[in-house]
């Protein structure tokens, strides 16, 4: 089962043993990652991040003035946290150039897919927590899946949690296999959105709206809509039936939705996405 969501602020106090932190990856995940950490007062000395492409790099100096590695070295040894932030594929190699440097730290993954028994072999190491963030984390709005191996302290959860706050909410599940739902839902989920946006544009504009005006009204909706169902007490299937009067010009709308069943092709498409996780767990988790 999962915990309550959370948007726990971790005062001074609470994060004054601040760790030192290395990013094996500096993407867009890393980047809002660091930024959440740099805002809320992480000095830059207990950052260190590896990332090949020297394009990255320079985005991610010219960002927080950090000096980024090309390869990884010795100097990740004093490392406390290190965070795996590059593509489930290539997940195993990273491990395979960094983890003999870190191998004493407390491992986050953010790698779709990749379970923790993978990463518990490959890194000799039980401290390893799995993260399925999302993008908007980009704008301090994220959702986080968390999971930890028994090998994980109190105090581990700690520093895991101040760190994913940074970048929006958070919650933990006891049962890994849940990470692939999670990663169905929340981690594809901002692309199921900007698809309902972006058919809202194009009906706007074949009814002769300007794009512009399209696209303030198509965001504008989910971003009020949103806000509404966070307020609200009641469930967001009460919502939708407050705004559905009968014979109304949404429950055409409605309709023509569920005759089409849109919404178990819906459902479909994130069991899809679900079996797809469970899928690159399989073929990039491989222990030879």
């Amino acid at each position: 089962m999962t915990s309550s969501r959370s948007t726990t602020t971790f005062t001074t106090d609470q994060s004054a043993a601040k760790p030192h932190i290395a990013f094996i990856g500096g993407g867009n995940m890393a980047s809002a990652m660091i930024g959440g950490l740099v805002k809320q007062g992480l000095p830059l000395e207990k950052l260190t991040v590896v990332e090949p492409f020297a394009t990255t790099r320079a985005s991610l100096r010219d960002q927080f003035g950090l000096a980024p590695l090309s390869t990884a070295d010795q100097s990740l040894g004093k490392a406390e946290l290190v965070v795996w932030a590059v593509k489930p594929q290539n997940l195993r190699e990273a491990v395979g150039q960094a983890g003999l440097f870190c191998k004493q730290a407390l491992h986050l993954s953010v790698a779709a897919g990749i379970r923790s028994d993978s990463l518990a072999q490959w890194l000799d190491s039980q401290r390893i927590v799995r993260a399925m963030p999302n993008t908007p984390a980009l704008v301090g709005l994220g959702q986080t899946g968390l999971f930890a191996r028994p090998g994980v302290s109190v105090g581990d959860k700690t520093w895991v949690q101040w760190l994913v706050a940074s970048t929006g909410q958070f919650l933990w599940v006891s049962d890994e296999a849940q990470m692939d739902a999670i990663t169905a839902v929340s981690g594809s989920g901002p692309a199921y959105v900007f698809f309902f946006m972006e058919a809202m544009e194009k009906a706007a504009i074949g009814m002769g709206l300007s794009a512009e005006q399209a696209k303030q009204l198509a965001i504008g909706t989910f971003v009020g809509a949103s806000a509404l169902a966070q307020s609200a007490q009641d469930p967001v299937s009460v919502l939708r039936d407050r705004v559905t009067s009968k014979g109304g010009t949404t429950h055409a709308a409605i309709a023509c939705l569920q005759s089409a069943q849109v919404d178990v092709l819906f459902q479909d498409a994130i069991k899809a996405a679900q079996a797809r996780a469970q899928v690159l767990g399989d073929a990039f988790g491989k222990n030879d």
